[in-house]
């Protein structure tokens, strides 16, 4: 049994995906979406934290790649849930997109994959960011109407 304190591993593990989580919930959060920074965080850090212990706790029926596909359902069924039709359009698809990518992000972090998680998370901040506003200069020259994800 180890220590009252968490290893450094899972402590990286840990700052990383609030790093993470945070750096894409600011981006939601100013935008004034539902699923915002704390959403984002947590998200983040709730995958990592299954990962992690579906990749360290041993035993004969141990698996991990089992939790991640329960997590890819769970967070599946999460993004569903932001998900609604008014007036015959869509709405928080892209929320669902990012509920989705967070808990993929948190699936890296938890396994050790530092570097793509960062990297995943850079491509998903200006995707969101970028992609954003050259939408806006799009729709500004063609004079159509913004919608909202």
């Amino acid at each position: 049994m180890g220590g009252l304190l968490p290893d450094t591993e899972f402590c990286t593990q840990v700052g990383l995906a609030l790093a993470c989580g945070g750096l894409i919930g600011l981006e939601r959060q100013v935008r004034g979406k539902a699923a915002g920074l704390r959403t984002s965080v947590l998200v983040v850090l709730g995958t990592q934290v299954f990962i992690w212990l579906g990749t360290t706790v041993h035993g004969p029926s141990m698996d991990p790649t089992r939790v991640l596909g329960q997590v890819v359902a769970g967070v599946g069924f999460l993004g569903t849930g932001v998900i609604l039709a008014r007036g015959g359009t869509l709405i928080g698809v892209t929320t669902a997109a990012v509920v989705w990518i967070l808990a993929a992000i948190g699936s890296l972090i938890g396994m050790g994959r530092y570097r793509e998680a960062v990297s995943i998370t850079l491509i998903t901040f200006f995707v969101l960011a970028g992609v954003r506003l050259l939408d806006i200069q799009i729709r500004r020259l063609t004079g159509t109407v913004e919608v909202e994800d």
